[in-house]
């Protein structure tokens, strides 16, 4: 009977290591606003249903109205942000939350499975040469969708306000977004690889400032060598053309440069922030923890 009870409290005891959260409190902890950024800002596609929008603010934690600002973007903000077609249907939906200076763009698809084309670095790439800056962007849609109309909701929240995003950059930065999309689904290149290829782009275009096309055109080709990717001369001369036209605008990439070391470490600072110390410390902490518990249990039958 000892030795039962004593298997029961080992049970309970690795039932309650594996799962901490059980012990956490049933209600929702209340957003706090920051003052000196305002409410956070959710904008809903205009193709949604009621049903679908209510959903969408249960994804993005925005069910309490006082604690937001909410906006609709329609197919004529499209048209007004970035030219697009008038008759395009919205779904893909985004809350923005600004932040202080040197957060950086984090971008959070909050059901990826949901947003079948666009990863988290390829919409923080496309909003650093928007001009964006300093926000956290979570984006959630209730549908399958691509995830494209998204980038213009989160256009109109920072259109608001007296704000303004410079519209040759909008431009840019959503043809950067489908330069992105097209090479990971016609080109057959892994996601991550697409946006760490944009990222060392701009890294190396804001280090060398090039002065002419034929510059840009080396420095997609010393990169693509780098990241030993493979593109045919058509999708070399699509990359070519749009840093140009980014080179063109006089974006200052020095500063888009400080903002991508988000880009590139945010695998790694969402673990750090999720264990408090370095990937290999935890996953060290939890075999010494079990090691320790099982030599525990041997104790107890000894």
């Amino acid at each position: 009977m000892k030795k039962i009870t004593w298997m029961l409290v080992v049970a309970l005891l690795l039932g309650l290591a594996m799962t901490p959260t059980a012990l956490a409190s049933d209600g929702e902890e209340e957003e706090v606003i920051d003052e000196r950024y305002g409410k956070p800002k959710v904008v809903l596609g205009e193709a949604l249903s009621d049903s679908d929008k209510d959903k969408v603010r249960e994804l993005l934690s925005a069910t309490n109205p006082d604690q937001v600002e909410e906006y609709t973007v329609t197919a004529e903000d499209l048209v007004n942000y970035i030219g697009g077609d008038p008759s395009s249907n919205m779904y893909s939906s985004a809350k923005i939350t600004r932040k202080d200076e040197g957060h950086g763009v984090v971008v959070q698809v909050v059901n990826p499975e949901n947003i079948t084309q666009v990863t988290n670095e390829m919409y923080a790439n496309a909003l650093l040469t928007a001009g964006v800056e300093n926000a956290l962007i979570e984006v959630a849609s209730p549908l399958k969708v691509t995830g494209h109309s998204a980038l213009t909701g989160i256009y109109k929240a920072f259109n608001v306000d007296g704000e303004s995003l410079d519209k040759d950059r909008m431009e840019v930065a959503n043809e950067e977004l489908d330069v992105a999309t097209d090479l990971a689904e016609d080109a057959g290149i892994d996601q991550e690889k697409v946006s760490e290829l944009l990222s060392e782009i701009k890294r190396e275009i804001s280090e060398q400032n090039p002065a002419t096309k034929e510059d840009v055109e080396r420095i997609v080709s010393e990169q693509l060598d780098q990241l030993n990717i493979e593109l045919s001369p058509e999708d070399r001369e699509m990359l070519t053309n749009l840093f140009e036209k980014m080179r063109n605008l006089d974006i200052d990439f020095g500063q888009v440069a400080d903002q991508l070391e988000g880009i590139v470490s945010d695998i790694q600072g969402k673990l750090d922030e999720v264990t408090g110390e370095d990937v290999e410390g935890f996953w060290q902490g939890v075999k010494d923890f079990f090691q320790n518990l099982m030599n525990s249990i041997k104790g107890l039958f000894n």
